[in-house]
């Protein structure tokens, strides 16, 4: 994705178009891209060299299919014809900013995928392939939605898939996040239709593979020119530092504590994104690694107030989006992560009922609806959001700890899961 890296950052994605260029994917869809700004977008697929998928992208002044994105594409292999579908992720506008890319609009539209399906198989499709970026749960529904997608490739909520899941007919393939995996999938295909499959998750253990060195020259020479800022060190960490525990994670408290140390805050808010590697206790914390889980392009770290009924209010509306017991309501991601404030979440209840007991954690007392507090945030969606970048905020934390140690973060308690 052309995203997540201080690198993409300061080039507008350009490094990883490039890299893209030599690995020369077959197709690609579309999520964290958009936040680049529709111009930017429009150039890189101009130039890129392989298709831009995604029947569920429309223009959002006509509603009708934007035409810088083909719904499909086509392929041989092995004798078969193959049509490969594209579907973004759906919920751009509400998870992202929507004025960056105000031209669009998306969804699930099951019912178009219906058609496009339809649509290759009287061409003459064998196979049908959909290139998602829905989310597993998302994925799952609409395979029991739409009929006659063989294999679903399923992205964004970065599960790693030992087996593929089956939904009637549909197989779908989750190869997880980060180049952790690579799957692997043989299609028996006769007759018109798939008969049988053989997968496989493998594992990349970078240090056993010997990189391409067409490839590897290329990412050197992207990195050159922020080689001496990506290098520098930060601090040091005492403490594993990852980010995918589904209500917190240790660099997502690290965050936090950076947000209500440095913007003077009570309760501080990270959103539940899933990228970023982790670092081990007893590694150097490089700019690179505070970039790598903070790099976006609407980083500003603000500063507001919120009264305790309305705090309540944005996690309950963020758990609606996880917890939700309709599939197509969910957005993928974790929960938004909470620093200075403990509170208790029963998943099997509806919106409105599932948050309770907040508590402020530097006093002990229960959140007050009616009074006032200081919160701290990032990534807000809202347009001309002011503040420090976080990944700033978050270095000046960090220089001033020297060595980093997060504690146990229990201040969450999960009923129902």
């Amino acid at each position: 994705t052309w995203h997540g890296s201080y690198g993409c950052y300061h080039t507008g994605g350009q490094d990883v178009v490039n890299a893209m260029g030599l690995l020369k994917p077959d197709a690609m869809t579309f999520h964290w891209e958009f936040t680049l700004g529709t111009e930017r977008v429009l150039e890189h697929i101009e130039n890129m060299g392989f298709p831009a998928l995604g029947q569920n992208i429309f223009d959002a002044e006509w509603d009708e299919p934007a035409e810088n994105f083909e719904p499909y594409t086509w392929f041989e292999r092995g004798g078969a014809k193959i049509a490969v579908i594209g579907q973004a992720f759906p919920y751009m506008p509400i998870a992202n900013p929507g004025w960056m890319f105000p031209e669009y609009s998306f969804g699930i539209r099951d019912e178009r995928m219906q058609e496009m399906v339809d649509e290759v198989r009287g061409m003459g499709a064998e196979l049908v392939v959909c290139l998602s970026h829905n989310g597993f749960d998302v994925d799952k529904q609409m395979a029991s939605i739409v009929s006659g997608i063989d294999v679903i490739l399923s992205g964004h909520t970065h599960d790693a898939l030992p087996e593929p899941a089956l939904v009637g007919e549909t197989i779908i393939v989750a190869s997880g996040s980060n180049g952790k995996f690579v799957s692997r999938v043989d299609l028996d295909v006769r007759d018109g239709r798939m008969m049988g499959f053989r997968h496989k998750l493998i594992p990349i253990f970078s240090d056993v593979i010997t990189p391409d060195p067409e490839v590897a020259a290329l990412i050197d020479e992207q990195r050159a020119p922020y080689a001496d800022q990506l290098s520098e060190v930060i601090g040091k960490t005492d403490s594993l530092l990852y980010r995918r525990g589904n209500f917190n994670g240790t660099w997502d408290d690290l965050i936090c504590d950076a947000l209500i140390s440095e913007r003077d805050a009570d309760i501080a808010l990270s959103p539940g994104v899933r990228w970023g590697p982790s670092i081990l206790p007893g590694q150097d914390i490089t700019r690179e690694d505070i970039w790598n889980v903070t790099s976006m392009t609407y980083g500003q770290a603000y500063r507001t107030e919120m009264t305790g009924e309305f705090l309540h209010v944005v996690l309950e509306d963020v758990a609606d989006n996880l917890f939700n017991p309709d599939p197509y309501y969910q957005q993928g991601g974790d929960m938004v992560r909470t620093g200075g404030l403990g509170y208790r979440i029963d998943i099997t209840k509806p919106q409105g009922s599932r948050i309770t007991e907040m508590t402020l954690l530097k006093t002990g007392e229960k959140i007050d609806p009616a009074k006032t507090y200081q919160i701290a945030g990032w990534a807000s969606v809202n347009e001309g959001t002011e503040g420090p970048q976080i990944w700033d905020v978050v270095e000046s934390h960090i220089r001033k700890q020297g060595t980093v140690s997060v504690s146990p973060n229990n201040s969450v308690a999960v009923v129902g899961a």
